[in-house]
């Protein structure tokens, strides 16, 4: 759902769908053929040997390297494989460059989009367009109050602003006073939605601070000094695992007793849930939100079958992660499902 400073892991965003076959690695595809390599038949809806394929691109407003994005691909990635699919993934925070890379699949003949909606009005005109060449579009992670005033098929992610509310009701039951939530995108419209639903149920104070989420030093050196002026905030919440973790080294730094929440997850985070530096995370499964946004476009495309009725959106959290489950998601958490 959201913009993520770099991972470990390697840099997956790609420009623009026009140079993909020039780039290694930038194409990404469902299968190789359609028939395996022992003549086993290709899954059913996939075709035979020679049919034309389905082409669809996935389009996000993630940063490159994110290990956040990576699960959302990778869910897709299964999808594609399942269905025969060719997958194109290309994402760019910037709006105006995530609209283009919408215009470019458009241009591209593209028989089906799947996008997010962290700046909707920024996506209205593709989305437009799209729908006037009949391409069905369909909205993942960012955007649930806007995709279908927006034209979309269908949407797959979580209600950011019930999310909010059932940590604020966490938070009650914590027996916490004072939360500061941190927005490291501002005007991204999921992130300012779960902090408005923390402050909507939560008995306490609630605060947002807004910080530059490019930039994790600065980000801990602003949390910090935050909590050093204020020394009644006992709660951080955060909006990333990534920053999570940064949370708990400025807690640190500013020799402060609040505690640390979150949004989203990551392999570290719920190591740091089961050790007691997190109290808990708010997991809203971006790998199935991939999957089921590529495995849609497919069951409209073979089926006519429209995943929520066309009204309704598909939801993938909250989930909690506490102390108590943290063991039994490790293993998916490593394995990028989680």
């Amino acid at each position: 759902m959201n913009t993520r400073p770099p991972s470990h892991r390697p840099p997956r965003r790609l420009v623009r769908p026009a140079v993909l076959a020039a780039a290694a690695g930038l194409l990404v595809t469902g299968c190789s053929s359609l028939g395996a390599a022992d003549g086993s038949s290709a899954p059913d809806g996939a075709g035979t040997a020679g049919a034309v394929r389905t082409k669809v691109a996935m389009i996000t407003h993630g940063s490159e390297g994110d290990a956040f994005w990576d699960r959302v691909r990778e869910g897709a990635e299964a999808a594609a494989a399942k269905d025969g699919i060719d997958l194109t993934y290309v994402s760019d925070p910037d709006p105006a460059g995530q609209a283009e890379l919408v215009r470019d699949a458009i241009r591209d003949g593209v028989d089906g989009i799947a996008l997010t909606l962290a700046k909707p009005q920024a996506m209205k005109g593709p989305v437009n367009e799209a729908r006037a060449a009949d391409i069905p579009v369909v909205g993942l992670n960012s955007g649930i109050d806007a995709w279908k005033s927006s034209g979309l098929l269908g949407y797959f992610g979580q209600d950011e602003g019930l999310a909010g509310q059932a940590v604020g009701d966490r938070l009650d039951d914590l027996k916490a006073g004072h939360a500061l939530c941190v927005v490291h995108e501002r005007g991204n419209v999921a992130l300012e939605a779960r902090c408005a639903g923390v402050k909507r149920t939560f008995g306490g104070t609630t605060e947002n601070l807004y910080v530059d989420g490019t930039d994790l030093r600065t980000v801990s050196g602003v949390i910090a000094a935050r909590l050093r002026q204020d020394p009644d905030i006992d709660e951080v919440v955060t909006n990333g695992a990534d920053y999570a973790l940064t949370a708990v080294d400025a807690v640190e730094e500013a020799d402060s007793d609040a505690r640390v929440a979150t949004f989203d997850l990551s392999e570290d985070l719920v190591d740091a849930v089961r050790g007691g530096n997190v109290r808990f995370a708010v997991d809203q499964q971006p790998y199935l939100q991939g999957y089921l946004a590529v495995d849609a476009l497919w069951l409209y495309r073979t089926n006519g079958n429209v995943s929520g009725g066309g009204v309704a959106p598909v939801l993938t959290g909250p989930a909690f992660v506490t102390k108590t489950n943290a063991a039994s998601v490790a293993g998916f958490a490593a394995d990028g499902t989680r």
